[in-house]
């Protein structure tokens, strides 16, 4: 790969635009962003909305695909995508949600022989518009068995007939989406739930153009077949090494989602270790800083300047095998969770602005437990309890000492968990006398490998994808959940985040789900939550980034300037 230098010169020119026959000329210059934030080492995996499941992933996807609703990265709220507005009746069958449609966002495609953003025509020569029927085929799609998307699971109990559909017990037309004409969609969904209108806009659901998927097959994300509908346009990937998008001057802008300012944006992939590299190089404008250099950052005159920090709704975490001895045994994953000094962790390990984790709902999530309201909930260091744990689970185990018992943690060999790992290793060592073998493995594999065959302990993180309680201790580890891969069970457990799910009452709520959690992180330890995140990035002068809380960038809110 030809490395790309962004200058500051280059990036404070300006990019003009001239409109001939409908479509936008990019001329050279114009303001770009090379950014390494949420992306990894290797390739992007993909960035078809409905099977996307990564954050490098989801990042890209959100720059160049709108749903129905969308997410404001500043305060978390559900805001208009392509919907104007929604409302919510009530059906035979439960609730019926009404969306009106925008009617001025066609789907769009870069041409590289012109070097311009087109907009797609249709067989009469007419732009093509995104349509409730685009919206009605994402639905479709998303749910469909065939597709298998990781997160269909997500939507299916908020949609009539999703259920039936994604198990592949019933055809299409039982899905309770359809288009009332071209700028309505109604959705029938059994009840009211406060954030449905935010599972909706997720991008398992998001309008995908049929007619290009059908034309494109599996590569249809590709450059020369790809149609998008949002504030940028894929403009090009070169695989295991950067994409590029480019400004849509056909996205309409509204409120939340406006006409993007920067002209491109190249996500470059890899590792945060080679991110700060590249980014003291002059390569990279905006960067992720592992964990094994924030003090250096932190202590250097002219790096402290361009040190980002902020809150992010992640939750750091051990997962344990629930289901296969030794970890199956409750004693033993709760003396490994009590001897994990969490303090120690963020204090002298990461050092970044984390909080120890208590429990798993990261405070800040919609009914999420707080440290205000809940300060003597979930899982603290505690080694006297944790040696009273060992002998009890020694005694199940029909084991001598902590000698004869052989454990392996696993972990994505990726910047930072390895420091992180080798400290609880320590821990467990000195509190308990276990002696845990590290694993390292390919980072660009690791996920999709717990979902196969999930290790005695592994390190794994969750972060939002919509800002509710809900999304971790429901969507993740109800025992029927697909992402529940420690398979975590207990029945007391998904009564509660069930009826917590449907619950209107706020304080009800964060009391339903603090339950949920003692039973989850001490009682049956099915984790060991060890951290909270925060965001650890370095933004080069001039570059003007949106505060996100969110865990993902609106690329679409950054700016260049003098």
């Amino acid at each position: 790969m030809k490395v790309r230098r962004v200058s500051a010169l280059a990036l404070l020119l300006v990019l003009a635009f001239a409109l001939v026959g409908g479509t936008a000329l990019a001329q050279d210059g114009g303001k770009r962003v090379v950014t390494g934030l949420n992306m990894v080492g290797g390739d992007v995996p993909t960035i078809d909305p409905t099977v996307s499941e990564t954050s490098s992933s989801i990042d890209v996807v959100n720059q160049i695909f709108v749903g129905l609703t969308a997410q404001s990265e500043t305060t978390g709220d559900t805001i208009p995508g392509i919907a104007t507005d929604w409302s919510v009746e009530p059906s035979d069958e439960g609730v019926v949600y009404t969306f009106n449609l925008r009617n001025d966002i066609p789907w769009v495609r870069y041409n590289a022989d012109s070097g311009a953003v087109e907009q797609i025509l249709d067989d009469a020569g007419n732009p093509r518009m995104v349509t409730a029927h685009d919206v009605v085929y994402g639905f479709q799609r998303g749910l469909d068995p065939a597709t298998a998307a990781p997160y269909s699971y997500v939507p299916i109990p908020y949609i009539n007939g999703a259920a039936e559909f994604n198990a592949g017990e019933a055809d299409a037309s039982a899905l309770a989406v359809t288009a009332v004409d071209d700028w309505t969609v109604q959705i029938g969904a059994p009840e009211e739930v406060g954030f449905t209108a935010a599972i909706y806009g997720l991008w398992v659901l998001r309008p995908v153009p049929q007619w290009a998927i059908e034309e494109g097959g599996d590569s249809w994300v590709e450059p020369e077949f790809i149609a998008t509908n949002g504030p940028f346009a894929l403009k090009e990937w070169a695989h295991d090494e950067y994409i590029i998008v480019i400004k849509n001057p056909f996205w309409p802008g509204i409120d939340g989602i406006p006409q993007a300012t920067l002209d491109e944006v190249e996500f470059r992939f890899l590792d945060p270790a080679q991110q700060i590299i590249e980014y003291e190089a002059g390569n990279l404008d905006a960067s992720t800083i592992p964990v094994e250099e924030i003090v250096r950052v932190q202590n250097d005159t002219a790096l402290a300047d361009q040190y980002v920090t902020g809150t992010q709704p992640c939750t750091y975490y051990l997962g344990f095998d629930n289901t296969e001895a030794p970890t199956d045994n409750v004693h033993l994953r709760r003396a490994l969770s009590f001897a994990i000094d969490r303090q120690s962790i963020v204090d002298n390990v990461t050092r970044g602005g984390q909080i120890a984790a208590q429990w798993f709902s990261r405070p800040g999530l919609t009914a999420a437990p707080t440290l205000e309201t809940n300060p003597d909930l979930g899982v603290v260091f505690n080694p006297e309890l944790a040696q009273e744990e060992l002998a009890l689970a020694l005694a199940d185990l029909g084991l001598a000492s902590a000698a004869d018992l052989q454990l392996t943690a696993t972990y994505n060999d990726s910047s930072g968990h390895a420091a992180i790992l080798q400290a609880i290793q320590q821990m467990w060592s000195d509190t308990l006398g276990l002696q845990v073998e590290l694993t390292a493995a390919d980072p660009t594999t690791y996920f999709a490998s717990l979902s196969e065959e999930y290790p005695q302990i592994a390190r794994a993180g969750w972060c939002q994808d919509y800002s509710d309680a809900n999304n971790f201790l429901y969507d993740v580890f109800h025992s029927a959940s697909s992402q529940n891969d420690p398979g975590f069970s207990n029945a007391e457990y998904d009564a509660l985040v069930t009826q917590a799910r449907t619950e209107s009452d706020p304080d009800i709520r964060r009391d339903l789900y603090a339950q949920a959690e003692e039973i989850f992180v001490v009682q049956e330890a099915g984790i060991a939550p060890i951290y909270w995140y925060s965001t650890n990035y370095l933004v080069r002068p001039g570059v003007e980034r949106s505060e996100s809380i969110t865990g993902n960038e609106a690329y679409y809110n950054w700016d260049v300037s003098e």
